[in-house]
């Protein structure tokens, strides 16, 4: 090869890094900047009694950890001596069963059936499932509030099935039974979400496999069983993804529907927990509650990580390929 030669592919290799580089750089900055800036400083705060009074801090360890495991500010329950931090984790872990086990299932039932015209009107049923998703979160746990409030809608009902004018719905008020109001409406709110999902993913199904399937002698349940959920497996895990990931984070929604004392101590999941610590009345007037705060958002993290290897683990054994 010549010396010419050389000096014109050493210009193009060059030429094509720049324009790399200078395509590549400014979605890179972008995402340090507020991407791994923000969870890099997280963990340090987390480590650290930082205190932005005075812009400073020292490295403490695993204190705020260690506090965030074992505090119990007796207020849930002045009889249980079980940490805060489990009792919102508790409540957590059940918002994540009604997602996977709740929303998921019903909302691929819901688009099944809409996909085999098993009723009539279907765009309209589709359309009613998935309104809830059009409304603001905020504007939902309002709504759901005034009907579930002591005197409500749903107590005045109970009244006339009852016949027992006192009758209160009092759910909430229960720290065994609060989150059962909260099931409710996140099965409401966000199955139409899914229906949607699986309704698209079903229309890509080749219809010739359930005709060959009917032809067989196979029933609707058994095409539902034997063809149906083998090409569904790789929706349904992401599907699994986004619900353990909204669960974990989820905030607005609670937060709106519980609003009294009580009924927020009882439904206090790990988001709520951490603003309670930080912003709420538990870190008024602290300032050093914003490096415990980031320790529990770091733990949530580490949790959704954790959950979310199970949840790839678990396709992998049913035959999905679909990695996260």
């Amino acid at each position: 090869m010549s010396t010419k030669t050389t000096t014109i592919k050493k210009k193009i290799d060059t030429r094509d890094f720049l324009t790399f580089f200078g395509f590549v750089t400014p979605g890179l900055l972008i995402y340090l900047f507020i991407i791994v800036y923000p969870v890099l400083y997280s963990i340090y705060l987390s480590f650290s009694d930082y205190n932005p009074n005075i812009g400073s801090g020292h490295l403490v360890g695993l204190e705020n950890y260690i506090k965030v495991l074992t505090m119990n500010r007796g207020v849930i329950d002045p009889s249980n001596n079980t940490p805060e931090f489990w009792h919102a984790f508790k409540n957590n872990m059940l918002v994540v069963l009604v997602s996977v086990f709740g929303q998921i299932p019903i909302g691929f039932a819901l688009a099944f059936i809409l996909y085999r015209k098993q009723v009539k009107a279907s765009r309209f049923f589709q359309g009613m499932v998935f309104l809830p998703n059009f409304l603001s979160t905020i504007v939902i746990g309002i709504m759901w509030r005034m009907l579930f409030s002591v005197d409500g809608p749903v107590a005045r009902i109970m009244q006339a099935v009852s016949g027992n004018p006192s009758a209160q719905f009092s759910l909430m008020y229960d720290p065994h039974k609060a989150m059962i109001p909260i099931a409710i409406v996140l099965i409401w709110m966000y199955t139409g979400f899914y229906m949607i999902i699986f309704l698209a993913n079903l229309q890509k199904i080749n219809e010739s496999m359930f005709e060959a399937a009917k032809i067989d002698g196979a029933t609707e349940f058994q095409m539902f069983y034997k063809i149906t959920i083998p090409l569904m497996a790789a929706p349904i895990l992401t599907s699994c993804i986004l619900a353990i990931a909204g669960s974990l984070k989820g905030f607005a929604l609670i937060f709106a529907l519980a609003t009294e004392g009580k009924q927020r101590m009882n439904t206090e999941v790990l988001p709520i927990f951490m603003y309670n610590q930080v912003f709420g009345m538990a870190g008024l007037g602290n300032p050093k509650r914003y490096a415990y705060g980031a320790a529990i958002s770091n733990i949530i993290v580490l949790i959704s990580v954790l959950l979310i290897m199970f949840s790839n683990w678990v396709g992998k054994q049913l035959g999905t390929d679909e990695e996260y």
